[in-house]
C-alpha cells in the first residue's frame, strides 16, 4: 500500500518548508518502500511513497498529463487501464502505469463521462 501526503495552501514556499514536507513524506516510507516523489506548485505539495506493483520501472508518482497541468498520486489499481488508453489514443503516455490514465482522463474535454468508466 502506498503512502500519500498533500500539503495545500500552507502559505510558505521556502526551502525550509520543502525540507519539512519531505521529512513528513519519509515517515510514510513503510507504506511504499520502492520510490518517493514530490510535486510542488507554489505553497502546495503532493508527495508519494510508492509500493510498485504495475510498471515498477517507470510508474513513479506523482503522474502527469502531457503538459503537467494535472498531477495525481494514486493508491490503487485501474483494472481497465488498457481500454481507457485506447479511448485516449490522442494522448501521449509517459509510463506503463495503470494509474497514469487518471491524469489524462481529468484533462480530457469529456472527463466527467470518462471518469465514470474507471474500473477501480
Amino acid at each position: 500500500m502506498c503512502g500519500i501526503l498533500a500539503v495545500l495552501g500552507c502559505g510558505d514556499e521556502s526551502q525550509g518548508k520543502r525540507v519539512h514536507v519531505l521529512e513528513l513524506s519519509r515517515r510514510l516510507k513503510h507504506r511504499g518502500p520502492d520510490w518517493s516523489g514530490l510535486h510542488q506548485v507554489a505553497d502546495n505539495y503532493l508527495c508519494h511513497q510508492r509500493l510498485a506493483i504495475i510498471d515498477p520501472a517507470s510508474g513513479d508518482q506523482p503522474l502527469y498529463n502531457e503538459d503537467k497541468s494535472i498531477a495525481v498520486a494514486v493508491n490503487g489499481e485501474v483494472y481497465n487501464h488498457e481500454e481507457l488508453r485506447a479511448r485516449l489514443s490522442g494522448h501521449r503516455f509517459r509510463t506503463g502505469s495503470d494509474c497514469e490514465v487518471i491524469a489524462h482522463l481529468v484533462s480530457h474535454p469529456t472527463h466527467t463521462s470518462l471518469l465514470l468508466l474507471l474500473d477501480i
